[in-house]
């Protein structure tokens, strides 16, 4: 029997871009039913992420044009990361596979098939990854490249160039419900759940409508959320500098004592205030970066829930009514 796909769209602030991808997706999944690679009653589905536009009420017009078309709405916005988590969560009942991607267009859908083909083939999970990088600036590509090598250097297991387009079975998706952490980074916690995955490669277009709402800012707090998140090293780093400049400072003690029992004075102040203010910044770096897994911590011990989902539409809002 053809699995049940689940096409996980997050969504926030998306009305000008919506109304030109969402008849892709529909084709793309129309015409995987076509070849009998998919179950007929495979859905996508929107996951509005606190939109203060009309994103909410083009999904709920998009759901009663079509069956195929359903849509979770979060109570506000909380993110990237935990919209696509809310998607799969709400999916991982009600079919066999789920795949991810951005309702901007950048990501090839056509790269689909092949991701529903290795699952076939007995993978669990897919992960789409970009073959190149052509479309981003020097700047981005150098960035992002670099990103990725950082993380696997600091042990995080994440896949080089791909970011959360990927096909997820729910035999993984039942694993990973396990993960109870709410600081979440789902392109490097995915791997951790293990079960055989490969990759499909694709190229990435530029967006079809709107604004990307992730700028510099939002990229570097994403990849220092995920280097905190799956990752110690930086403790140990800190560590490591911590007894290099101890060793330099006994060093430089023994040197200030000999070279006063040769009756020789040390000349001038401006030596020891760079050494104090360096070693001083270097002590405000430490203690921030301990602060930050310190707050860590400090959100997991409050288990607050990582998303709330207040409205539902079409079949899955009156099922969830009958039960």
């Amino acid at each position: 029997m053809a699995p049940i796909l689940y096409i996980i769209i997050p969504c926030y602030n998306e009305e000008k871009v919506l109304p030109i991808t969402s008849p892709m997706f529909l084709e793309k999944i129309e015409s995987l039913i076509e070849q009998g690679m998919i179950h007929a009653e495979s859905k996508v589905l929107f996951v509005n992420d606190g939109s203060k536009d009309k994103t909410w009420e083009i999904i709920q017009q998009l759901s009663h044009t079509n069956s195929h078309f359903i849509g979770i709405c979060q109570s506000r916005n909380r993110g990237h990361q935990n919209a696509v988590l809310a998607g799969l969560m709400e999916a991982k009942d009600k079919c066999d596979i789920t795949i991810s991607i951005d309702c901007d267009g950048q990501d090839d859908i056509n790269a689909m098939d092949d991701m529903v083909r290795e699952y076939l083939n007995g993978c669990e999970v897919v992960y789409g990854v970009r073959s190149k990088r052509d479309t981003d600036t020097f700047f981005k590509r150098f960035t992002a490249e670099g990103f990725y090598k950082l993380m696997n250097r600091l042990g995080a297991e994440v896949v080089f160039n791909h970011a959360d387009y990927r096909l997820i079975s729910n035999r993984v998706l039942r694993e990973f419900e396990n993960f109870k952490e709410v600081n979440i980074f789902l392109r490097g916690m995915i791997p951790l759940v293990g079960f055989k995955s490969t990759s499909v490669y694709y190229e990435r277009h530029e967006r079809m409508a709107g604004e990307s709402h992730y700028p510099l800012s939002k990229m570097l707090a994403l990849a220092f959320n995920g280097i905190t998140s799956l990752s110690v090293k930086p403790l140990q780093m800190i560590m490591a500098i911590g007894f290099f400049i101890s060793v330099l400072s006994f060093i430089g003690v023994v040197w200030s004592v000999v070279v006063s029992l040769m009756g020789n004075s040390v000349a001038g102040w401006a030596s020891i205030v760079s050494i104090v203010c360096f070693i001083g910044g270097i002590q405000l770096v430490c203690l921030g970066v301990i602060g930050e897994y310190i707050g860590k911590i400090y959100m997991e011990v409050k288990a607050r829930p990582r998303y709330i989902i207040s409205e539902r539409t079409g079949d899955i809002y009156e099922k969830d009514k009958v039960e």
